[in-house]
């Protein structure tokens, strides 16, 4: 177990340190100077001597300039943004848990969803369940987020009127920020009228969480209708039939926990496709999120930005998908026993 921790970790801090390297070298591949990329101040406005005595030692080796650049990401300066002037670890944490909300709500979405569904496929196979269900999944599968996302928009706002365009939440509520996740704020609040702004909440989030979670929960319905099937044919599950249990007490007994289990890391795999997806969406629906605020910072060729949300989006996928097999593996007895090079 301990190898297993050993090598994961060591695997994740080798991919960060590229990860942050590749941030760092983009600042000379950005048009203009190097150091206006990594500090977000233009030289003509900066003070005398503040680029060689800023903490990113300009005037050294790549090397030297890398290890000061490193220095000032884990003391949480990370430069200011082109266009706004504002600290850019501010501005991300600002926008980030909108973007991870939003995620969120559309994997548990999928699951909930998409993992009966699954069931009932592989339990009616090759029957008629089972083929409009995989029908509806290879439809829902190659359908384009952007066009759906358009899409419901025009039926459910425009045409309807049942749902908002955009944002989070109505100006009419003045809902502090405390956690950057618009539902609990509301929740922690103590706001007038707490359940009119609950519900309005869940009024933004419906178009937006459904645009994200249809891919993940077509994939979903596929993912666990082959790990059902693959379940059901194996020898314990008619050994389990020969000692005269009925259908359903081999399905809860035995059935749904080994399907299950090899559904769990393709979930997590899942979290780099919605988080792409979320930043997609988030333009369209005006959602103040990390996708939203960098196409922005691309609109306004603000390349502090770019560099600072790049690292923040591939950070976090890295750390959450190693952190999830890790769990799984340490979880499973048979993915423990795995050679060292299948990692």
């Amino acid at each position: 177990m301990i190898n297993v921790i050993l090598r994961y970790t060591n695997l994740m801090l080798i991919t960060l340190l590229v990860l942050s390297f590749v941030s760092f070298f983009l600042a000379y591949l950005f048009p203009g100077q190097p150091i206006e990329n990594l500090t977000g101040i233009k030289i003509n406005t900066m003070p005398e001597n503040y680029a060689s005595s800023f903490s990113y030692q300009s005037g050294e080796t790549l090397l030297v300039q890398y290890w000061h650049y490193m220095g000032e990401l884990f003391a949480g300066n990370w430069g200011y943004s082109f266009s706004s002037g504002l600290p850019l670890y501010e501005e991300i944490s600002y926008v980030l848990p909108a973007s991870i909300e939003l995620s969120a709500y559309a994997l548990i979405l999928s699951i909930v969803i998409g993992i009966p569904l699954g069931f009932l496929a592989a339990l009616k196979h090759h029957k008629l369940p089972d083929y409009l269900l995989l029908s509806i999944s290879v439809i829902g599968y190659s359908i384009p987020v952007f066009w759906l996302a358009l899409l419901v928009i025009l039926i459910f706002s425009l045409q309807f009127g049942l749902f908002p365009l955009s944002g989070r939440i109505s100006l009419f509520f003045d809902v502090p920020n405390v956690t950057g996740f618009i539902l609990v704020d509301v929740l922690l609040s103590d706001i007038h009228d707490k359940r009119a702004a609950v519900f309005n909440v869940i009024r933004h989030l419906i178009l937006p969480t459904l645009s994200i979670a249809l891919v993940t929960t077509t994939l979903i319905i596929r993912i666990t209708r082959r790990s059902v099937i693959e379940t059901m044919n194996m020898e314990f599950i008619k050994a389990a039939y020969a000692r005269g249990l009925t259908a359903r007490q081999v399905l809860f007994r035995h059935g749904i926990r080994n399907a299950l289990m090899p559904i769990f890391p393709l979930l997590a795999m899942q979290f780099t496709t919605l988080l792409t997806n979320a930043m997609i969406v988030e333009t369209i629906f005006s959602w103040p999120g990390l996708g939203n605020w960098l196409i922005q910072a691309i609109y306004h060729q603000d390349y502090p930005a770019i560099r600072a949300g790049m690292l923040t989006v591939s950070v976090l996928v890295v750390v959450f998908t190693m952190s999830i097999e890790l769990t799984i593996r340490l979880m499973d007895p048979k993915r423990r026993r795995l050679k060292h090079a299948t990692i």
